[in-house]
């Protein structure tokens, strides 16, 4: 695996930690601005890579599904999340050799890095959902969110 997917994977490792950190009962929670709750959160990332799969390489959209608002929960976020990871991989691998990815510019690279600032953005506003809700995540758990070696 080169070492560009190799991130991208880590980055969905990380999702996974703080998916099962969450208790699902917390899903509900929102920020105090309102927005999308947690389970939304969530499930608007793997939604969004649905939408990139779609219109760069539709026939990966064959094994992952859409997470609609009102079927959250945790055991189908962890399943989608790695079905929807893999099958990025595999649009960065053709992307990254190819030097593109259809319909985004500047170039494959610059993918890897919009994606995982999408989804980091979103795990913060999730933690602060959390927070603002009264539901803090142990100190363990935010640190291992940039454990990046160790994931």
């Amino acid at each position: 695996m080169n070492q560009a997917v190799d991130t991208w994977q880590i980055s969905n490792r990380i999702n996974q930690y703080l998916i099962n950190a969450i208790p699902e009962e917390h899903f509900a929670d929102q920020a105090v601005s309102k927005g999308r709750t947690v389970g939304e959160q969530l499930a608007h990332i793997h939604n969004v890579r649905l939408m990139w799969l779609q219109a760069s390489m539709p026939e990966l959209m064959s094994t992952v599904t859409k997470i609609e608002k009102d079927a959250i929960s945790k055991t189908q976020l962890v399943e989608q999340f790695d079905k929807s990871a893999d099958a990025i991989s595999k649009l960065l691998e053709k992307g990254l050799a190819d030097g593109k990815i259809k319909g985004f510019k500047p170039h494959a690279q610059a993918f890897l890095g919009y994606l995982i600032a999408h989804e980091a953005h979103h795990r913060g506003q999730i933690v602060l959902s959390l927070k603002q809700s009264g539901h803090h995540l142990d100190k363990k758990i935010l640190f291992g969110l940039w454990e990046w070696g160790t994931k």
